[in-house]
């Protein structure tokens, strides 16, 4: 079962799956609720679900599909790969975390890792996230610090960003304030910029 809001990424992974024999698309969502409706109807092996949904955390139903059924395969696949992110998944109950940089096949072989073994998880870059948990390092942002700087990198602005998160313009200036301190950055390129160095936000984000 594929799960993402933008049709061309999941006519891609459909193509990618078709070409392996091993694997049949049983159906594609673009929302959180028709991803539950889709699978109770089709009982998937293995749910590709994207992370940010139109209504709600791609995060939020790999918990509800894993609590439903233990045996199902998750792949988290997500635009920011950051640390946060990767445990998130992990913490969700996901059986693989891709980011969206990644080549069609490394989901198709996250899937196939997925249907074999669905309570174990893998992740490219996990030895190297469990060590920069275990030695952290670098700017410590809060939850809503990196909520922020998802957004900026996004190219959202404050009034867009005020809206999103429901706060103030003046909160998110003040949010933004603090990213760009702990950053050493004097402006939104320079602040993804040392964000991406830092391991904050995936390196394929462009300023």
């Amino acid at each position: 079962m594929l799960v993402d809001d933008h049709e061309l990424i999941r006519q891609g992974l459909r193509r990618a799956f078709e070409r392996d024999s091993e694997f049949q698309v049983v159906g594609e969502a673009a929302s959180v609720a028709d991803a539950r409706r889709l699978a109770d109807t089709t009982q998937p092996d293995v749910a590709v679900l994207d992370v940010r949904l139109p209504d709600g955390s791609g995060l939020d139903l790999a918990q509800a599909l894993r609590a439903a059924r233990p045996d199902v395969g998750l792949v988290i696949l997500t635009m920011y790969a950051g640390d946060d992110q990767l445990f998130a998944a992990l913490d969700a109950g996901a059986s693989a975390f891709v980011p969206k940089s990644a080549p069609s096949d490394d989901v198709v072989a996250a899937a196939r890792h997925a249907a074999a073994k669905p309570s174990s998880f893998i992740a490219a870059d996990l030895a190297e996230a469990m060590h920069r948990k275990l030695n952290p390092s670098g700017p410590q942002l809060t939850r809503r610090e990196r909520e922020v700087l998802g957004l900026l990198a996004e190219g959202l602005g404050v009034s867009s960003i005020s809206r999103k998160l429901y706060i103030s313009e003046s909160t998110t200036k003040t949010h933004v304030s603090k990213l760009y301190d702990k950053l050493g950055a004097g402006n939104r390129a320079q602040a993804i910029m040392a964000a991406v160095r830092a391991g904050l936000l995936d390196s394929t984000t462009e300023p």
